[in-house]
Formats: structure tokens, sequence, C-alpha cells
């Protein structure tokens, strides 16, 4: 049985995207490598966990012996693990160089002395900066203007410089926002689900003005999914929704669910930094065959669904000043 090694797999996206490759590719089965950090959660793999063809390895990506070990039992590889917070990457960059540059390092240089033949590197919209009119196609500038969208541009940059120094089979995929189920509740989407279910205020930053797209997972992973399958090594995905919307726009689109109305938005000091706008072309993962299948509506309605479903999970995680804002 060929073997998908993951990065990151304890995580959202990570998570939910072995969650969709093992029903969907029966032939393979995933190795799982998560240090868990505060985001990386076991809980996020019920479901799979004793599955034969699932197998979790705790552990970072920056350690190159272990990293090693598991590369040479690999036929290709989705890497997920980083850390993602704007807001803590603002108060502190070490971990987000430590993961994001050094994790990814230490798994280029591995997959290459093990002839990895597929290889995808998530990235971020973010490392783009703000866009002010139209779309940020592969081929824009990189203008990261927080310490997190800097780390994963560094990234980004390694990726590039081991594809053209060694060739090496690395394909990069630039996601918008995401949202769903396991979604740490740190970020906007689960952080004002979870208040709201507290029965507490959501803090909007600034004005409410700075826009986003916004995809569902699910679609996220398949776009993962296809570039990993059919996507041209060396290449860059940019994947997106056109979900575009003001923060403004979103909060009240949460609160309509709840029957609330703009009482229980808590305006706050705006985020340092804080990008106006995120949009991308994905024209090239279109050709390739994507297409999102899920509307914003229709993800935020399961999104809620499942919060509202599995207290559990969330509950615990509500104990920092980012997740109990």
């Amino acid at each position: 049985m060929k073997r998908l090694l993951v990065t990151g797999g304890c995580g959202f996206i990570g998570s939910n995207f072995i969650r969709y490759f093992l029903k969907n590719r029966s032939g393979w089965g995933v190795m799982n490598l998560d240090k868990l950090s505060y985001s990386g959660n076991l809980a996020n793999t019920r479901d799979y966990a004793n599955s034969s063809r699932y197998e979790f390895v705790r552990g970072a990506i920056e350690d190159k012996k272990l990293v090693h070990a598991l590369m040479k039992r690999a036929a290709a590889v989705a890497h997920f693990a980083a850390e993602t917070h704007v807001d803590r990457s603002i108060e502190s960059a070490d971990e987000f160089l430590r993961t994001n540059i050094l994790g990814t390092a230490s798994l280029l240089e591995s997959s290459l002395a093990c002839g990895i033949k597929r290889f995808v590197h998530m990235s971020t919209d973010e490392v783009y900066g703000s866009v002010a009119k139209g779309f940020a196609d592969e081929r824009a500038r990189l203008l990261p203007n927080s310490p997190y969208a800097a780390s994963k541009a560094a990234a980004d940059l390694l990726v590039r410089s081991f594809q053209e120094t060694f060739k090496h089979p690395a394909m990069i995929v630039r996601c918008t926002n995401n949202f769903g189920p396991y979604q740490f509740p740190e970020k906007v989407i689960p952080l004002f689900v979870t208040n709201l279910l507290a029965g507490q205020t959501v803090p909007l930053y600034g004005n409410g003005r700075n826009r986003r797209d916004w995809i569902f997972v699910e679609d996220a992973c398949r776009a993962v999914l296809l570039v990993l399958e059919k996507g041209r090594t060396g290449e860059i995905y940019n994947v997106g929704a056109h979900n575009e919307m003001s923060n403004l726009e979103l909060t009240h689109s949460i609160l309509r669910r709840f029957k609330k109305g703009k009482e229980m938005i808590r305006y706050v000091p705006d985020r340092l930094g804080h990008d106006l706008r995120y949009a991308l072309n994905f024209n090239k993962l279109r050709k390739l065959g994507f297409k999102p299948r899920w509307s914003f509506q229709k993800g935020l309605e399961a999104t809620i669904r499942w919060y509202q479903e599995n207290p559990a999970w969330w509950r615990p995680l509500k104990k920092d000043k980012y997740t109990v804002k």
C-alpha cells in the first residue's frame, strides 16, 4: 500500500484533508506527523484514528532524523504543518520562523534525498499582501505584511529554490481563508460562533471593512488533492472561491443565523498591519478541473451546526486571550 505523509494532520485543514483523502483514495494509507502544538488536537482525528490505513506519529517537522525515517516510507507528501495565527505572530515570531521556515527546509531536504515524486506545500494568500484592486495571480509579487505572512513567503521561496536548484517535484498551493468543522476558535468564524453559543458578544476589528474570500474546508481539501495528483511540478496554484465579503458583512451573516443583531458586535482596536483585502485569481486551478462545490451560506450553516453539536470539543479550547476575546 502506498503511503502519503501528511504534516500537521491534527490541525484544522490537515485533519480535514486526511478525512477526505482516506474516504476517497482507498488504495492509500496516511502517515500523520504532528507535534501537537496548542492547535493540534488528537480529537480532530478520532473518527479515523483506528483505521488500518492510518498512522499517527508525534513529532516536529524540524526533527530531521524523524522526518527522514518517515519520508523513506512515503510515496508523496502533503505539507500542512505551520504556525498560522497572525495575532500570535505579532506578539512573538520565533515559533513561526522555526516551524514555517526551518521545518519546511527539513522536509524539502529529506524528500529530495528520499526521491519523493509529488510534494504539495500549503501556503496562503497572505503572502501577496493587501490587494487593492482586481485579483492576485500566481505571478504577483510577494509583499507579506505580518510576521506570519513573511514566514510563509520565506517558506514558499525555499520551495522555489529547491525546485530551481534540484528540480524538486514540489508544488505550492496558496489558499484563501478556510472555514469549517474542527477549526481552532482563535480564528474569526469559530471564535464568533463559539462566543455566541456561550452568550457572549463578538469582537470585530476596527471598522469591519477588511475584506476576505472564504472557502469551505472540504473544497480546499479537494483542491489540494487535485494539485497533488494532477498539478504540474514546479508550479504554484491559487485556491479561491469568490465568496468575498467584508468582515462586517461576515459578522452580520453569522449573527442572522443566531437571530441576533448589531447589539452583539463589540468593536475592538484594529490589528497591527491589518491587510485591507485579499483576492485571488485561481484560473490556473480551474483549468486543472477545480470548481468549488460549497456555497458560503451552505458551508456556514454546516459549520455552525457542527459547533452546536460538539461543545465538548471547543469548550476546553476557550482558555486564552485569543479564544476568549
